[in-house]
């Protein structure tokens, strides 16, 4: 996979390797088990059924770093955070800090787009329970690394929703940027900011939009917006638009 990833000249190449990866037995047999079975409201529906590349721009500076699709939302839709509950909060908020160019996102031909941003998870196909292992985050790390290495001369800012996506990101300081992750590591919490010197991306932490977040009150709709906003403010798009 490492091979594979490295490969891949730009994103559009990264996505389609993305997408034919068969490296984690479990995780490959319970996303083509989902897309069989399907839920009853999908019944319809033609499931993706694969691993779920990145979204969003080239020339990103604002990077979201997420856990891994849903399994009746992107292993369904083929675009990540598409077509759940989360996606629906996600892609609200990013609309209203002028992020997305609609609120709503329900299938990948629906004309969603996004501005100054990308979109990816640090473990690609949907697991079960919504649990990957740390051992299939780490196989599933080369795809993430080379997606950020691509969009890194635009990168500034990253995004991580919930601790997962926190936890998998400061390997890649190391693997990308040849900076020595820091010591010991920052603690996640919905809020936190850490900033590197200038060659690096700065990262901020942010509850995960999961329903048990959002439906629960620990993640709202302002503490959304102002994690937006604080990003949009480091990434320099106050400035510039």
């Amino acid at each position: 996979m490492l091979a594979r990833a490295t490969r891949a000249g730009d994103l559009a190449e990264l996505d389609g390797a993305v997408a034919d990866c068969f490296a984690c037995p479990r995780l490959v047999a319970w996303r083509e088990e989902v897309a069989a079975v399907r839920r009853a409201a999908f019944r319809d529906q033609e499931y993706w059924g694969r691993p779920v590349p990145g979204f969003g721009v080239p020339d990103a500076r604002i990077a979201i770093l997420g856990l891994a699709p849903a399994a009746h939302g992107g292993n369904r839709t083929g675009r990540i955070f598409t077509g759940d509950r989360s996606g629906d909060v996600l892609f609200a908020a990013l609309h209203r800090a002028g992020l997305a160019n609609q609120p709503t996102s329900v299938a990948a031909d629906d004309c969603l787009a996004l501005r100054h941003t990308r979109i990816a998870a640090a473990v690609r196909c949907a697991p079960p329970d919504n649990k990957p292992s740390p051992a299939e985050r780490d196989t599933c790390a080369p795809w993430l690394h080379r997606e950020i290495d691509l969009i890194r001369p635009t990168l500034r800012v990253v995004v991580t929703l919930g601790a997962f996506a926190w936890a998998a990101w400061w390997p890649l300081l190391r693997q990308v940027y040849g900076v020595r992750p820091p010591t010991p590591r920052p603690g996640f919490g919905h809020g936190a900011h850490w900033s590197g010197d200038e060659a690096v991306p700065q990262v901020l932490g942010c509850y995960h939009v999961s329903q048990q977040n959002t439906f629960t009150g620990r993640l709202t709709p302002t503490m959304l917006d102002e994690v937006f906003a604080r990003a949009r403010h480091l990434a320099g798009l106050d400035e510039d638009g």
